[in-house]
C-alpha cells in the first residue's frame, strides 16, 4: 500500500485505485474521495442507462410488437420502461458509488416532499390516473373520433400519453387535452369497427309523402360513392314537430379523413334537398298565428279599437 492510501486509511476514508490516483496528483484525501464517488456513480449512471435504451427498451418494444399491440397501448407501456431503466440506473449508480443503499437514503427525502408534491401536482396525478383509466378501459383508440363537452369539441385522436391526450379537429386544429377532461364527463365515441356513422333529421310536411320521402332518402346515401352499402343507410321516423315530421337517416362512412365528414354530410344533405324540390316534398319552416287587436287613444282621449283580421 502507498504512503497516501495508508494516510487514507487512517483518516477513516478507504480510497479506491481511482482515489489514489487523484491523491497522489495533489488532492488531499476527503477530496480524492468525494471525487471517487461522484466519478463512480456518473461512470455507473451511464453504463446502465445506455445500456438499457441500447438493449433492453428495443427489446421490450418488439416483444409488444409480437404481441400486435396498438399504439394506445405500446406507447405507455415503453414510456414506464424507459421510466423504470432510469430508475434503476440511478438507484445501482447510488450504490456503486458507497452512498449506501438508494431506496433507504431516498425514504426520508420522500416522506418528507410527499405531502408538498402531491398538493402541487394535484392535477397532474389526476390527469396521470386518468390516463391509466383511459389505458385500461380503452373508451377509445388512436384513430378513433371522439367527441365531448356535449359536443362542443370533436376530432380524431392522434396521441394519448399518461397526461394528455392529442385530437386533431376537422378544422385542422391540434387540441392537447387533459385526460382527466375524457374521463370526468360523457364521452361519445361515434365510431363503429371503424366506420363512423352519421345521423340527419329531415323535415318535412305533415301533408308529404312518408314512404316517397323516406325511399329519396335512402336512395341519394346509396347513390354516394363515399357512403357504405354495409352497414346499409336507414331512416326512422324520430320527431312530430310542431310543424313538420322528422326522419332520421343514419349512414355510414369508412375512416374518413379529418374533413371528409363535413364534406360528404354537406353533398348528401344537398343532394336530398335537390330531390325533394323535384317531387314536391316540402320542407316546412315554423309558422306563429298571432291573435288579438291593437288599441289606439286619440288626443281628446277617445280609445279606437282596431280588431285584428
Amino acid at each position: 500500500m502507498t504512503g497516501g492510501a495508508v494516510g487514507a486509511s487512517l483518516s477513516g476514508i478507504v480510497l479506491g485505485v481511482i482515489g489514489e490516483t487523484l491523491e497522489d496528483a495533489g488532492l488531499t484525501a476527503a477530496q480524492a474521495g468525494v471525487a471517487e464517488s461522484g466519478i463512480r456513480f456518473l461512470a455507473a449512471l451511464a453504463a446502465i442507462w445506455f445500456v438499457g435504451r441500447l438493449v433492453f427498451v428495443p427489446l421490450v418494444g418488439r416483444a409488444l410488437d409480437r404481441r400486435e399491440l396498438d399504439e394506445h397501448a405500446k406507447n405507455p407501456l415503453l414510456m414506464l420502461t424507459r421510466f423504470g431503466v432510469g430508475f434503476l440506473a440511478f438507484a445501482v449508480a447510488f450504490g456503486f458509488a458507497g452512498f449506501g443503499n438508494f431506496l433507504v437514503s431516498m425514504a426520508g427525502i420522500a416522506a418528507a416532499g410527499a405531502l408538498a408534491i402531491g398538493l402541487a401536482m394535484q392535477d397532474v396525478i389526476s390527469n396521470f390516473v386518468a390516463g391509466v383509466f383511459i389505458y385500461t378501459d380503452k373508451p377509445f383508440r388512436i384513430g378513433d373520433w371522439i367527441e365531448w363537452d356535449n359536443g362542443d369539441y370533436s376530432g380524431v385522436v392522434e396521441d394519448i400519453s399518461l397526461r394528455v391526450t392529442r385530437v386533431r379537429t376537422f378544422d385542422n386544429e391540434l387540441l392537447t387535452v387533459p385526460n382527466s377532461a375524457l374521463t370526468d364527463g360523457v364521452l361519445k365515441n361515434p365510431v363503429d369497427a371503424d366506420k363512423p356513422r352519421l345521423k340527419f333529421v329531415f323535415g318535412i310536411g305533415y301533408g308529404d309523402d312518408i314512404e316517397r320521402a323516406t325511399e329519396i332518402i335512402v336512395d341519394e346515401a346509396e347513390r354516394h360513392p363515399d357512403i357504405m352499402d354495409d352497414p346499409e343507410p336507414s331512416v326512422r321516423l324520430t320527431e312530430l314537430g310542431d310543424s313538420d315530421v322528422g326522419l332520421q337517416s343514419r349512414f355510414w362512412i369508412a375512416d374518413p379523413s379529418r374533413a371528409d365528414f363535413v364534406r360528404i354530410r354537406g353533398e348528401y344533405v344537398t343532394a336530398v334537398k335537390r330531390r325533394f324540390d323535384e317531387e314536391g316534398i316540402d320542407i316546412p319552416y315554423p309558422v306563429r298565428t298571432l291573435e288579438g287587436g291593437l288599441r289606439f287613444e286619440s288626443g281628446d282621449g277617445q280609445s279606437v279599437v282596431q280588431p285584428a283580421e
